[in-house]
């Protein structure tokens, strides 16, 4: 699956949004993709996940972690495509953790999964909860790269596109300073 072929997935199910949005990591953008619209279709989730796996296989990892909410259905997917464990992290006290009787292992390789990465922000935290339950995490992905590369991992990681998507810190937004209202729609209040 091309670059290309993702994005016309998020075209089709009007996953690519305009407007002023307010990111997980806190900045302000003009453009959101809402993967949750592309995952809600399950021929898409698998394929996408299909992709992604074969992007990541090469890290041989035996468990896919992603965090909740976002990374759910493409973590999942993925854990499909390389026959492996897929669990996820969830917010508890305001940091990412394993719940709901999830563990790791030492002996556990973990690739940690996600829709979009920003900052990497989610993708840091969940490699730490990994790392604190005494796995070794091996690699990421995610399905889209809002960054263009930005994001730095002590891992490799891949992406099935990468976009360079302009973000503002909120003093700094010109959307803000025109007065248009910001709206919220991600997973992470």
């Amino acid at each position: 699956m091309t670059p290309a072929d993702v994005l016309e997935l998020f075209r089709e199910s009007g996953a690519l949004l305009e407007g002023h949005f307010r990111l997980s990591s806190g900045l302000h953008s003009a453009a959101y993709l809402q993967c949750a619209l592309v995952l809600q279709h399950p021929r898409q989730a698998e394929s996408l996940g299909r992709a992604l796996a074969d992007a990541v296989r090469p890290f041989d990892a035996t468990v896919v972690l992603s965090p909740a909410l976002g990374g759910l259905i493409i973590g999942h997917e993925v854990g499909r495509a390389l026959g492996v464990r897929a669990i996820f992290a969830e917010r508890q006290g305001g940091a990412l953790t394993l719940r709901r009787g999830f563990s790791l292992s030492r002996s556990d390789r973990v690739v940690v999964i996600e829709d979009v990465v920003t900052t990497g922000g989610s993708t840091k935290e969940t490699m730490a909860a990994a790392r604190a339950a005494g796995a070794t995490v091996v690699g990421a992905g995610a399905v889209v790269d809002r960054g263009g590369g930005a994001s730095v991992f002590d891992v490799p990681w891949r992406a099935l596109v990468s976009l360079t998507v302009a973000t503002h810190e909120p003093e700094s937004c010109p959307m803000c300073a025109a007065g248009e209202p910001v709206t919220k729609p991600g997973s992470r209040a």
